[in-house]
């Protein structure tokens, strides 16, 4: 049994761009890439399951929902995850993701997230794997002069530079809570750079009430981590 399983149609388009969020500092990437997939006319296509995930489904209007699911339009492939990846099994989900893009022709790989800031600006801030990729964003975000980027979005910037995927993040300033209002600064960078022209007035509209159901969500995937006791990596079981 693979540690990563993809299970997905093969995306349309070529030189493709992928769009990965995962639940991170302010549920950022997760909020932003769900609500850019429901606006922008993305199709579901598939998605990414491992015996190392916790035990959860999760549903929507009673319709059982992958906890990593994937989507596409034109050129695009978004993962959205509802689950959060423990930092044992960062590397094995990212080299899942890569496998799988590297059969196709990627021409770069953008992660939206979260970063926690002493500030309540909502400002955007832009990386890269490589200096050059910065052009696309230097007068769209404020690059980032230093920091560490941790969890999934750390773990596949690192793995593009490594292979020499073309890897830029759109890192929204936020706080350690659900935080619908710096997904919409991210949204509006999405669409000047992606042309996406997604309505985020819903979005704004929404964001109290969005920013109660996603803190409860969290409370919920916390506990279930507690409860399940997530081993060490070297402690993880084998499978032959």
């Amino acid at each position: 049994m693979d540690d990563v399983r993809v299970v997905s149609e093969s995306p349309k388009g070529e030189e493709l761009i992928a769009l990965i969020g995962f639940p991170g500092s302010g549920l950022v990437g997760s909020i932003s890439t769900q609500y850019l997939v429901d606006n922008a006319g993305f199709e579901y296509i598939g998605s990414i399951t491992s015996k190392f995930f916790p035990p959860i489904a999760m549903m929507v209007d009673g319709v059982i929902n992958a906890p990593i699911r994937i989507y596409n339009k034109d050129s695009y492939v978004a993962f959205v995850s509802d689950i959060p990846i423990h930092a044992s099994i960062c590397y094995e989900v990212t080299s899942g993701i890569l496998n799988w893009l590297n059969k196709f022709k990627i021409k770069e790989i953008a992660i939206i997230a979260g970063i926690v800031t002493n500030t309540f600006e909502k400002r955007v801030f832009g990386v890269a794997s490589e200096p050059s990729y910065l052009e696309i964003l230097k007068d769209k975000t404020e690059i980032l002069p230093m920091g560490s980027i941790s969890g999934m979005p750390g773990s596949i910037l690192t793995e593009c530079k490594s292979l020499g995927i073309p890897a830029i993040g759109f890192l929204g300033e936020t706080v350690n809570a659900p935080d619908p209002r710096s997904s919409v600064s991210v949204l509006k960078v999405l669409n000047e750079v992606y042309n996406f022209n997604v309505d985020i007035e819903p979005l704004i509209e929404q964001a109290e009430e969005i920013e109660a159901s996603m803190q409860k969500m969290a409370d919920q995937l916390r506990q279930s981590e507690q409860e399940q006791d997530i081993p060490k990596r070297d402690h993880l079981p084998m499978y032959g």
